[in-house]
């Protein structure tokens, strides 16, 4: 764990001068100013960006969706202006729905009625079997492939690197594996993302004795991937008191600075 950065100090005010002449603030104005100044960029940058992207997939939906939509059903047609998000609910109801239908009868003979024109289409057969089996196990509610993280060593012995577990090895696979005289320890699959852009990686088989598994989330270990570790993982009861601490320390500081101005 790296140690928490330390709060931006705010500089203090100069002393009175002798004989009660007025002290030279300018450098203290400019320390203040600074100091503001930072202050409002690491709170409004993080703002700014997540309301840009949210704004860029919200239009983006809008551009797929809405042209599929008869222009007398949408609001835009009657109203001098665009309802952003329109397209993003449309849509969500749109995949809620299909949800609910393919849960009952008619619907589960629906989509195996389309499955099996599929599975007799060459090429998208393929494509969208494979498909469906990874969003199948990313989306399991039971599912438990790229939910733990570890620490494995590569690429060399003494260096280690951080990896999502995935699932256990196929009996064919682990078969061939052992027949080469690979270990008696159950066989996992592991990715291992590639820093700062954590979708491309390695994908290889391990023993689990060898995958040291970590007590952190998916999202805390991408965030140190993505981050080359400059973001750490944190403990949220940590930090808070790591945060009381600064502020019980600059309480003590001042108090310690106005004493001799009461005497």
């Amino acid at each position: 764990m790296a140690p928490s950065p330390s709060p931006i100090q705010v500089p203090e005010p100069d002393a009175p001068a002798p004989g009660g002449a007025t002290p030279k603030t300018r450098v203290s104005a400019r320390g203040r100013l600074r100091t503001y100044f930072l202050t409002g960029v690491i709170v409004a940058g993080p703002l700014a960006i997540t309301a840009y992207i949210t704004w860029w997939f919200i239009a983006l939906i809008d551009s797929f969706v809405k042209p599929l939509v008869p222009a007398s059903y949408l609001p835009d047609h009657y109203l001098p202006f665009s309802i952003p998000g329109l397209g993003l609910v449309i849509a969500f109801l749109a995949v809620t729905l299909l949800g609910f239908l393919t849960a009952n009868l008619v619907g589960r003979s629906v989509i195996e009625f389309g499955e099996v024109l599929l599975a007799r289409t060459p090429v998208i057969s393929g494509l969208y079997k494979g498909l469906r089996q990874i969003f199948e196990t990313l989306f399991s509610a039971n599912g438990t492939s790229f939910r733990t993280v570890g620490l494995v060593e590569f690429p060399v012995k003494g260096t280690w690197s951080v990896v999502f577990l995935s699932a256990p090895a196929a009996p064919e696979v682990e078969g061939a594996l052992r027949a080469r005289g690979a270990t008696a320890d159950e066989l996992v699959g592991v990715f291992l993302p590639c820093a700062p852009n954590p979708t491309t990686g390695f994908f290889f088989y391990l023993p689990r004795a060898e995958v040291v598994e970590l007590a952190i989330s998916v999202d805390d270990a991408a965030k140190l991937v993505m981050s080359a570790g400059v973001i750490q993982p944190e403990d949220p009861q940590g930090r808070l008191n790591a945060m009381a601490a600064s502020l019980r320390a600059a309480h003590q500081t001042g108090a310690t600075h106005r004493e001799p101005q009461d005497a």
